[in-house]
């Protein structure tokens, strides 16, 4: 999960799983009057829940329960609607005036005022304030001065906020950005109590935000507790009494609860039961396109794996990968072999295009095996792919890549997986800068735009480079496709960057994933998102 800012013209497509009603298991009772309680499978994130900090999709699950924004993204179709923006107007595409409606509330009983979103945003903008999501502020001016490339700030409020009356703000952006409205469904641009300000300490213990949940209790590394919040205004009341999620660090164990009926819901059907779950589930199981893909990440600050020459290696690397087989045998087919770095949820008029990477995509043995010799070998003869151990089911497929890699060298060596044994530490490994050869990095879409799988990933010193990755054409090429007013126009240059990606290969592609799922037969209208995140506010709960 999550990166930069996007473009309003590609809609995600999603596929709504089938409801059965009944009774069983789980987290407290209800009989379908809107106050049971479901239960649902977890991780738990790795940052504290400030809106301006989360970036992976556990905590990203909180957030979308307990904050709403200016703008929603539609649960069905992927479009940026308005939810707490009455109105956002520009003439010339760099400067916005933004209108909230009156009546919201946080659940403190604070109301939600211009200020709340103006704070939100220079908090989040400023260096000191070391937020992973800092960069969703960099179109607005004076994001230079909070948040300098090195050294500490010469200011720090975005020159480019003001706030005129309790309900308006204005924004002036450094460049044109014609579809900046449609980023602002994005969590980073949540709007923040006073209390966040006055006790921070204090929120962070226990979140408070305008959503329709609000956080009872967060106990690390066994559950959090959400319930309905009465008070909630908007037109997304939650039709249950509140989510336990719970944590899980091996998504086996999971399922065997599901089973059992000692879980309501897991959003993540482990590899080895997918040939399972639909005789296992029935109707309860989900699976359904997604706006996902799977990449390895190369460490291009290592020398041993970043230089221009090791390009050879890493194009290799990728034709040596049989993703056709792996995600017949190890997905069984929930996963499609990706040719691109985007996703077809996206379609071909919002910028996917299916075959773009061509053949340093493809599974070519012997094209494989004369790149990585003529990029000088596997550094020390050996690649090791780093991946976390506890979610996702990932040994499997590391394991058949591997098996696939070594088959295509004649090396049984060739390469090996490295399991970390938590996602919170797998990402504070890669944060810190410690890979040492190819890691998995997958990709869950924000918003359902080309712009955001690319941007957020391979930009320079965008906010989720994980590999630290910087091509001045590419930059170029994103600069300019943001600027573009018309849709096809900004989506040729997309594609453009693309091409660069092809050429350079700092990140590999492997496959496009569906979202896969189940539940128990208390729970009905469950869905889950382009996102591939259940939709919890719409769950309903049986006895």
């Amino acid at each position: 999960m999550r990166g930069a800012t996007r473009a309003k013209w590609a809609v995600g497509t999603v596929a709504v799983a089938l409801v059965a009603t009944a009774c069983g298991g789980g987290g407290g009772g209800g009989g379908g009057d809107g106050k049971g309680v479901l239960s649902s499978s977890w991780g738990d994130p790795q940052n504290p829940l400030e809106p301006a900090n989360t970036n992976e999709v556990q905590g990203g699950k909180v957030l979308d329960m307990i904050f709403r924004g200016l703008k929603r993204y539609d649960p069905k179709t992927g479009e940026a609607e308005d939810m707490l923006a009455r109105k956002i107007e520009t003439k010339d595409q760099q400067n916005y005036t933004v209108t909230i409606k009156k009546g919201w509330k946080f659940s403190n009983g604070e109301p939600v005022t211009a200020q709340s979103f103006v704070d939100a945003w220079n908090y989040g903008a400023l260096i000191d304030n070391n937020q992973k999501n800092a960069y969703f502020f960099g179109y607005i001016e004076g994001y230079e001065k909070v948040h300098p490339e090195s050294g500490k700030s010469s200011a720090k409020t975005l020159s480019g906020l003001r706030v005129k009356d309790d309900h308006t703000f204005t924004v002036r952006l450094n460049q044109k950005f014609s579809t900046w409205p449609q980023t602002l469904g994005y969590p980073a641009f949540a709007p923040l109590p006073r209390a966040f300000f006055k006790d921070h300490d204090g929120w962070l213990k226990k979140p408070v935000g305008n959503g329709p949940y609000k956080v009872e209790s967060y106990t690390k590394g066994s559950a959090m507790k959400l319930r309905k919040w009465g008070g909630y205004t908007g037109p997304d009341k939650a039709r249950n009494g509140g989510v336990d999620l719970r944590v899980y660090t091996d998504n086996n164990t999971a399922y065997t609860d599901l089973q059992a009926g000692n879980l309501d819901l897991s959003d993540d059907i482990p590899a080895a039961q997918l040939k399972n779950a639909k005789a296992d589930l029935g109707d309860r199981y989900i699976n359904q396109p997604a706006g996902i893909i799977q990449t390895l990440t190369f460490p291009m600050y290592d020398p041993k794996w970043g230089s221009q020459k090791m390009a050879k290696v890493r194009q290799g690397l990728s034709m040596a990968i049989d993703r056709k087989t792996i995600t017949r045998q190890i997905f069984q087919n929930t996963r499609t072999p990706a040719s691109d770095w985007t996703s077809p949820v996206l379609k071909a008029d919002g910028g996917y295009k299916a075959g773009l990477c061509g053949t340093a995509c493809a599974y070519k043995p012997a094209e494989a095996r004369k790149l990585i010799k003529e990029g000088g070998g596997l550094p020390g003869g050996k690649v090791t792919v780093t991946y976390n151990a506890d979610t996702g089911s990932h040994k499997d497929w590391v394991d058949a890549l591997c098996n696939s890699v070594n088959k295509v060298l004649k090396n049984d060596k060739a390469c090996v997986g490295n399991p970390v044994g938590t996602f919170a530490d797998y990402r504070n490994q890669i944060t810190a800068k410690k890979m040492k050869g190819p890691f998995r990095a997958g990709w869950q879409m924000d918003y359902p735009l080309i712009q955001n799988f690319l941007q957020p990933m391979y930009y320079t010193d965008a906010s989720s480079n994980d590999g630290k990755y910087s091509n001045k054409q590419f930059d170029k090429l994103v600069d300019e496709a943001n600027a573009e007013t018309d849709r096809q126009a900004a989506v040729r240059k997309f594609q453009d960057a693309e091409k660069v990606l092809v050429k350079d290969m700092p990140v590999i592609p492997l496959w496009y994933q569906n979202g896969s799922g189940g539940y128990t037969d208390r729970l009905s209208d469950v869905r889950l998102n382009q996102f591939s995140v259940p939709v919890y506010d719409r769950i309903k709960v049986g006895s």
